[in-house]
Protein backbone atom coordinates (compact mmCIF):
# COMPACT_ATOMS: atom_id res chain seq x y z
CA UNK A 1 0.00 0.00 0.00
CA UNK A 2 1.14 3.34 -0.48
CA UNK A 3 -0.22 6.48 0.31
CA UNK A 4 -0.40 10.00 -2.03
CA UNK A 5 -1.37 13.41 -1.57
CA UNK A 6 -3.24 14.30 -4.62
CA UNK A 7 -4.25 17.81 -5.46
CA UNK A 8 -7.52 19.06 -7.59
CA UNK A 9 -6.19 21.21 -10.23
CA UNK A 10 -9.43 22.82 -10.22
CA UNK A 11 -10.07 23.65 -6.86
CA UNK A 12 -7.03 23.29 -5.06
CA UNK A 13 -8.59 20.84 -2.71
CA UNK A 14 -5.60 18.28 -0.95
CA UNK A 15 -6.18 15.31 0.44
CA UNK A 16 -4.80 12.00 0.99
CA UNK A 17 -5.63 8.64 -0.90
CA UNK A 18 -4.10 4.88 -0.76
CA UNK A 19 -3.74 3.02 -3.40
CA UNK A 20 -2.10 -0.83 -3.72
CA UNK A 21 0.83 0.88 -5.28
CA UNK A 22 2.33 3.46 -7.81
CA UNK A 23 1.58 1.49 -10.49
CA UNK A 24 -2.43 1.04 -10.17
CA UNK A 25 -2.29 5.23 -9.04
CA UNK A 26 -1.01 5.23 -12.60
CA UNK A 27 -3.51 3.17 -13.83
CA UNK A 28 -6.25 4.38 -12.59
CA UNK A 29 -4.74 8.21 -13.37
CA UNK A 30 -5.04 6.90 -16.86
CA UNK A 31 -8.63 5.68 -17.00
CA UNK A 32 -9.67 8.68 -15.46
CA UNK A 33 -11.23 6.93 -12.09
CA UNK A 34 -10.00 9.28 -10.03
CA UNK A 35 -11.92 12.55 -9.43
CA UNK A 36 -12.07 15.50 -6.41
CA UNK A 37 -14.87 14.66 -3.64
CA UNK A 38 -15.22 18.46 -3.73
CA UNK A 39 -15.81 19.56 -7.20
CA UNK A 40 -16.08 16.33 -9.13
CA UNK A 41 -13.12 17.42 -11.52
CA UNK A 42 -10.69 14.53 -13.14
CA UNK A 43 -7.98 17.26 -13.17
CA UNK A 44 -6.15 15.18 -10.09
CA UNK A 45 -2.21 15.56 -9.80
CA UNK A 46 -0.02 13.54 -7.23
CA UNK A 47 1.49 16.05 -5.15
CA UNK A 48 5.35 16.52 -3.48
CA UNK A 49 5.40 14.44 -0.34
CA UNK A 50 8.17 13.64 1.95
CA UNK A 51 8.77 10.34 3.60
CA UNK A 52 8.28 9.48 7.02
CA UNK A 53 11.31 8.83 8.50
CA UNK A 54 11.71 7.93 12.17
CA UNK A 55 14.49 9.40 14.02
CA UNK A 56 16.36 7.74 17.02
CA UNK A 57 14.37 10.26 19.32
CA UNK A 58 11.07 8.98 17.60
CA UNK A 59 12.01 5.05 17.84
CA UNK A 60 13.17 5.13 21.55
CA UNK A 61 10.31 7.13 22.19
CA UNK A 62 8.32 4.47 20.78
CA UNK A 63 10.26 2.01 22.75
CA UNK A 64 9.38 3.29 25.95
CA UNK A 65 5.69 3.74 25.53
CA UNK A 66 5.64 -0.01 24.41
CA UNK A 67 7.78 -1.22 27.72
CA UNK A 68 5.25 0.72 29.67
CA UNK A 69 2.31 -0.91 27.73
CA UNK A 70 3.94 -3.95 28.42
CA UNK A 71 4.57 -3.40 32.06
CA UNK A 72 0.66 -2.24 32.82
CA UNK A 73 -0.26 -5.37 31.13
CA UNK A 74 1.76 -7.67 33.10
CA UNK A 75 0.69 -5.94 36.93
CA UNK A 76 -3.23 -6.39 35.21
CA UNK A 77 -2.28 -9.68 34.62
CA UNK A 78 -0.62 -9.81 38.06
CA UNK A 79 -3.61 -9.12 39.37
CA UNK A 80 -5.89 -10.98 37.31
CA UNK A 81 -3.85 -14.20 38.59
CA UNK A 82 -4.53 -13.14 42.52
CA UNK A 83 -8.13 -12.70 41.83
CA UNK A 84 -8.80 -16.19 39.92
CA UNK A 85 -6.66 -17.94 42.86
CA UNK A 86 -8.25 -15.89 46.06
CA UNK A 87 -11.58 -14.68 44.93
CA UNK A 88 -14.82 -17.33 43.56
CA UNK A 89 -15.81 -16.91 39.89
CA UNK A 90 -19.92 -15.76 40.12
CA UNK A 91 -20.00 -14.96 36.27
CA UNK A 92 -22.53 -12.53 35.20
CA UNK A 93 -24.20 -13.13 38.64
CA UNK A 94 -22.22 -10.82 40.08
CA UNK A 95 -24.78 -7.79 41.05
CA UNK A 96 -27.32 -10.96 42.56
CA UNK A 97 -24.15 -13.09 44.47
CA UNK A 98 -23.13 -9.64 45.87
CA UNK A 99 -26.77 -8.89 47.08
CA UNK A 100 -27.29 -12.10 48.49
CA UNK A 101 -23.77 -11.79 50.97
CA UNK A 102 -24.81 -8.35 51.95
CA UNK A 103 -28.38 -8.45 53.01
CA UNK A 104 -28.25 -11.87 54.13
CA UNK A 105 -25.26 -12.08 56.39
CA UNK A 106 -24.11 -15.03 54.41
CA UNK A 107 -19.82 -15.43 54.92
CA UNK A 108 -18.28 -16.45 52.30
CA UNK A 109 -14.71 -17.93 53.17
CA UNK A 110 -13.39 -15.87 50.00
CA UNK A 111 -14.62 -12.92 47.97
CA UNK A 112 -16.49 -13.22 44.69
CA UNK A 113 -15.39 -11.48 41.16
CA UNK A 114 -17.55 -11.53 38.12
CA UNK A 115 -19.36 -9.56 35.61
CA UNK A 116 -21.60 -6.39 36.21
CA UNK A 117 -22.35 -3.95 34.19
CA UNK A 118 -21.89 -0.33 35.14
CA UNK A 119 -25.08 0.25 36.27
CA UNK A 120 -25.68 -2.35 38.48
CA UNK A 121 -22.10 -1.43 40.28
CA UNK A 122 -23.41 2.13 40.99
CA UNK A 123 -26.43 0.63 42.11
CA UNK A 124 -24.73 -1.65 44.28
CA UNK A 125 -22.76 1.26 45.52
CA UNK A 126 -25.68 3.19 46.07
CA UNK A 127 -27.19 0.48 48.22
CA UNK A 128 -23.82 0.22 50.28
CA UNK A 129 -21.95 -2.90 49.01
CA UNK A 130 -18.60 -2.98 48.06
CA UNK A 131 -17.82 -3.71 44.44
CA UNK A 132 -15.22 -2.23 42.39
CA UNK A 133 -14.52 -2.49 38.45
CA UNK A 134 -10.67 -3.76 37.44
CA UNK A 135 -9.27 -4.02 33.61
CA UNK A 136 -9.60 -7.31 32.57
CA UNK A 137 -7.12 -8.95 30.15
CA UNK A 138 -8.58 -11.92 28.06
CA UNK A 139 -6.58 -14.74 27.90
CA UNK A 140 -5.84 -14.99 24.04
CA UNK A 141 -6.87 -18.36 22.70
CA UNK A 142 -4.77 -17.87 19.23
Amino acid sequence: MIKYKLVCKNCDLSFDSWFASSKEYEKLKKKQLLNCHKCNSKKIEKSLMAPKLMNRFQLKNDEQKNFKFKKINKKIKEYQNFIKNNFEYVGKNFAYEARSIHYKNKKNEKGIYGTASKEEINELREEGINAETIPWIEDKKN
